[in-house]
């Protein structure tokens, strides 16, 4: 039976949800950067879903930002994993909510929803290149997500679509 409060359960339905839209809606067979959206769908919303929203929508000014100060991290690999939640953020807002992201037409004001996809694809694709050389696989699926990107952010849209409505 399902039940809301049920952590497993809740990861389920994202994840057959993400499965469906991807599968089905999409024509997408690829596992492992479906896996990769599904947990972070499930990750941001279980969130969300608990304390409030936990991802604000940053200005695109501000992402870029991150982006640009995150390789002075001291390490490699607290750079790789702050280009990796840049990537995650830019893709979770423009997969579910490009509307929050879409400003009207002011003259001199950049669109952010076009630069937040700018700014995950780099971000992805830096993260892998701090990938160490033991982690091939891993290093595969950061470069699919920068080039699939768009793919991923239609998948997400596909997500919230199917979800409402059901």
């Amino acid at each position: 039976m399902f039940s809301a409060h049920d952590p497993s359960d809740i990861d389920r339905f994202f994840r057959g949800l993400t499965e469906y839209a991807f599968h089905a809606r999409l024509g997408v067979v690829d596992p492992p950067l479906i896996d990769y959206v599904s947990l972070l769908l499930v990750r941001f919303l279980r969130n969300d879903l608990a304390a409030g929203p936990a991802v604000p929508v940053a200005r695109a000014a501000d992402v870029t930002h991150m982006l640009v100060t995150a390789a002075d991290r001291i390490t490699p690999d607290e750079a790789r994993e702050e280009y990796r939640q840049i990537g995650d953020i830019t893709l979770f807002w423009s997969g579910l909510y490009p509307e929050a992201l879409r400003r009207p037409d002011v003259p001199g004001r950049i669109d952010r929803l076009a630069a937040y996809r700018t700014t995950g694809k780099r971000a992805y694709r830096l993260a892998a290149t701090l990938e160490p050389a033991e982690a091939a696989e891993e290093r595969r699926l950061l470069e699919r997500l920068a080039e699939e990107y768009d793919l991923c952010v239609e998948g997400l849209a596909e997500v919230r679509r199917i979800w409402g409505e059901g």
